[in-house]
């Protein structure tokens, strides 16, 4: 009986015997989450391959969200939906929100079922879902099949609550901080690379006459290609989800989902984390609700920059826009996404350790109000220097709405119990959908209002301030 026990010896005295015993009752061979938890710690070092797998996962689920906005414009255009030019953005922002419409009415839903029959389910339906209505999405030939696909994509597009409870359990204590990093900059960069594949392959007819045919494919459906690339990514991705262990705990008779370090935690400490009676315990936390807030808030903001930035960018220079093409925004996007990516790895983890993160965000929301407001003085530049000032602001942008989503990951993440976290994460995903839904919305419709303004004479740089406005 003593052989079992690590350390030798059968002693009863001391503290020594405590653990053993625990760590025998609370790790079952046939549960899932218990290989995890021992796995976690028999090894030090960060889990690369765990890593690497959501990494690429949450990439490909998160580049059909802004892949869109680079060519929505004309997308809506060549439907034929909108009677006057005008008109364009209004039909644009329903098309821009579904996908978020979507989210919100499943996310809860898609967290409660990550808690009962674990993560890796929910993240292989949400890659099912980019493969088949992504593609269906770029085969759209009516408005209504355009918006019907992009909400039933976010319909089914449960991974984002998940995945970051999905990033703690699988990495030590130690490192779950760095992996909701890692977590939240993979999306980073689907929300660039996306709209970059959008802007280089939107229209390949007519961009590359020579490959593409007009009688193709390709070229009856304009904007396919680039929903079928991040399809077969999706695909990549979806073989990568298979090498990911579950961490759910299959069992009954230990604390409902909980780790072993959660359990020592507790039994150890006095002033451990409290837990929550029910789903409606969550909303009398006051610092967890309050960073829900804030963050939803910051969401709002981001959507409606996301569309507003690209409509004003290919809007005509007699609007206040800059005439650019759906290849000229795509590069914005990935220069700034390169920059970006460089930010995250080095420079953002000194950024976050000098400043304390509450003060870090109220930086950000003071220095975004004269960020946005110099939009409107841009059309007065061209060539180089629009080119440089119109990069240097979308990254500044990007990295402050990457900064601020990283932060709210950390607060609400350390805001509860680890049971907890896969419920909290899909609640603050439907209310942030909720906030993202409304924000293009918003400004699809009141973008007429700025034209309408520019076209009757209250100065060109009217609509750009109107654009500044909106975010």
């Amino acid at each position: 009986m003593s052989d079992d026990a690590p350390g030798g010896g059968g002693s009863s005295s001391g503290g020594g015997a405590v653990e053993p015993l625990l760590k025998r009752s609370r790790y079952h061979p046939n549960c899932p989450g218990c290989r995890v938890d021992r796995r976690k710690e028999e090894r030090e070092g960060f889990p690369f391959t765990e890593l690497s797998c959501m990494w690429l996962v949450t990439i490909c689920s998160s580049l059909p969200l802004h892949s869109l906005f680079p060519f929505l414009y004309f997308m809506i255009r060549d439907l034929h939906i909108a009677k006057k030019e005008e008109d364009i953005g209004f039909y644009a922002g329903f098309v821009g929100g579904s996908y978020m419409f979507g989210r919100a009415l499943s996310s809860v839903i898609w967290g409660v079922v990550a808690d009962k029959y674990g993560r890796k389910p929910v993240l292989v339906i949400t890659l099912f879902s980019v493969i088949i209505f992504n593609t269906l999405f770029g085969l759209s030939s009516s408005y209504w099949m355009a918006l019907a696909t992009r909400g039933l994509l976010g319909l089914f597009s449960g991974v984002l609550g998940p995945i970051k409870a999905y990033a703690t359990e699988v990495s030590r204590k130690e490192h779950s901080h760095l992996a909701l990093s890692l977590i939240s900059s993979s999306r980073g960069i689907g929300l660039i690379v996306g709209p970059a594949i959008a802007g280089y392959l939107a229209q390949p007819a007519d961009k590359y006459p020579g490959i593409f045919s007009q009688n193709s494919i390709f070229g009856r459906f304009p904007y396919f290609l680039p929903c079928l690339c991040i399809s077969l990514l999706a695909i990549a991705a979806l073989v990568a989800c298979f090498w990911l262990p579950e961490t759910l705990h299959k069992h009954k008779d230990t604390i409902s989902n909980n780790s072993v370090e959660a359990a020592e935690e507790s039994l150890s400490d006095p002033n451990a984390e409290e837990t929550f009676d029910g789903s409606l315990g969550l909303f009398t936390h006051g610092p967890l609700i309050s960073a829900i807030t804030v963050y939803c808030i910051f969401s709002l903001q981001d959507m409606a920059y996301a569309e507003v930035f690209s409509l004003w960018a290919v809007s005509d220079r007699k609007y206040g826009g800059l005439s650019f093409s759906s290849q000229d925004v795509g590069s914005i996007l990935s220069t700034s996404g390169l920059f970006l990516l460089i930010y995250q790895i080095l420079i953002f983890p000194w950024v976050a350790k000098s400043i304390e993160p509450i003060a870090l965000v109220r930086t950000i929301a003071i220095l975004t109000i004269p960020l946005l407001s110099s939009y409107s003085f841009m059309p007065a530049l061209s060539g180089f220097s629009l080119q440089l000032v119109v990069n240097c602001a979308s990254f500044l942008k990007n990295a402050f709405s990457v900064t601020t989503i990283i932060v709210f990951n950390i607060l609400m993440n350390d805001a509860v119990s680890q049971n907890l976290r896969a419920s909290v994460n899909g609640f603050s995903v439907t209310l942030m959908s909720i906030f993202k839904a409304i924000g293009p919305a918003i400004a699809g419709v009141m973008r007429p209002l700025g034209v309408f303004h520019a076209e009757r004479g209250y100065g060109r740089r009217y609509y750009a301030h109107f654009q500044t406005l909106l975010c």
